[in-house]
């Protein structure tokens, strides 16, 4: 069996029982360069890289203070020894003198897991599952951590600095927060969906996080909330048709996050998506910052809901705010369902975009 066909079989193995699965770069002859040491004090998102006892690591979410090692929490994938010299040498980068030579991406090609790609806008992108073709900055593709052009480890998209939402604005929109919901934490998990916030003109970037807070804040009562409330809820989020079951208890794939997280199908395929076992850690959407705004991005970024697409293209397409609301909860809310929740959902929105300073659109509700 051929090396590639190997990884295909392996990975689908692994989807099939639960599990996430990073696919290690080809490995050649000579080892990969040393990236920056690891620091127990630096903060360390999904897709960023350390050296430590002369192996390369990938951080698989948002860590601080967990040694690179392959046990622990299971943050850190081992990326195989270094050499401790450049890592623009050929090796792991895929080219000589730093250059990657990795193919341009075509959608609608059939990739397999461990395929390379060059997407549109520069940056290198490695296929973790396989897939026909899906867009790299989707949930099926992790950023290739090792970088191109000159080596070293490649800046991950979505950097903090970047983000629309400043932080004195964030906490301007929520000024009786609960201190669970970190802007840190929100900034750390934008590198899982690079496109969010960050497609199109300032004003639509703008938009589109005034439009995901703004739905955050409703489901969650202005960030004071981390899990649904009404407890008699909890046994009811256990689909047992579901071959995986409910390894973490009957009860125990309630509500969560900023976008309240629920049932065990949605915990497993979030975690999926994420790299993240969830199915079997439900409550790291309770005790990590960066996991629940996370889960809340994947929802966000990858899921159409009652509706007929994600929030994240509503607002990018120009379809407006009220899409989001349908692709949330539009079987409930929409359509004359409950208009009382639907105008809530707005006077956040309004009330948001009018402190990043940018207009509302039009097409506001459902």
């Amino acid at each position: 069996m051929s090396r590639q066909r190997l990884i295909a079989f392996l990975t689908a193995l692994a989807v099939a029982i639960g599990l996430a699965i990073l696919v290690p770069l080809a490995s050649t002859a000579s080892a990969a360069g040393c990236t920056t040491a690891y620091s127990s004090s630096a903060v360390y998102t999904g897709g960023m890289t350390a050296s430590y006892n002369s192996h390369n690591w990938l951080a698989k979410w948002w860590t601080q203070g967990e040694t690179p090692s392959t046990g622990g929490s299971g943050v850190w994938a081992d990326q195989g020894a270094c050499d401790g010299g450049s890592s623009g040498t050929g090796g792991t980068t895929g080219g000589t003198g730093g250059t990657c030579n990795y193919p341009a991406w075509v959608q609608g090609h059939n990739y397999v897991a461990g395929d390379i790609v060059k997407y549109s806008n520069g940056n290198y992108y490695k296929a973790s599952h396989d897939n026909p073709g899906y867009d790299p900055t989707i949930s099926t593709w992790y950023w290739d951590p090792f970088g191109c052009n000159g080596g070293g480890t490649t800046t991950p998209p979505g950097n903090p600095g970047g983000f629309v939402v400043t932080e004195a604005q964030f906490n301007q929109m929520f000024p009786s927060r609960n201190s669970f919901y970190t802007y840190s934490g929100l900034t750390a998990a934008l590198s899982a969906y690079p496109g969010f916030a960050n497609t199109g003109s300032d004003t639509v970037k703008k938009q589109e996080a005034a439009a995901f807070l703004a739905n955050v804040s409703h489901e969650t009562g202005g960030l004071v909330y981390i899990v649904e409330q009404n407890t008699a809820n909890y046994s009811h989020y256990c689909d047992t048709s579901q071959s995986y079951g409910c390894p973490a208890g009957q009860s125990a794939y309630y509500g969560r996050g900023p976008i309240q997280l629920s049932w065990n199908f949605n915990y497993k395929a979030a975690g999926d998506a994420l790299g993240i076992d969830l199915l079997h850690n439900p409550n790291l959407v309770q005790t990590d910052a960066a996991v629940a705004w996370k889960t809340g991005l994947w929802y966000w970024n990858t899921q159409t809901g009652p509706g007929t697409m994600t929030p994240h293209n509503a607002m990018v397409n120009g379809a407006g705010f009220g899409e989001t609301i349908r692709s949330i909860n539009g079987s409930i809310e929409c359509n004359g369902g409950n208009p009382a929740q639907v105008q809530s959902r707005i006077n956040s929105y309004q009330s948001f975009v009018s402190i990043l300073g940018v207009p509302a659109g039009n097409n506001l509700s459902c």
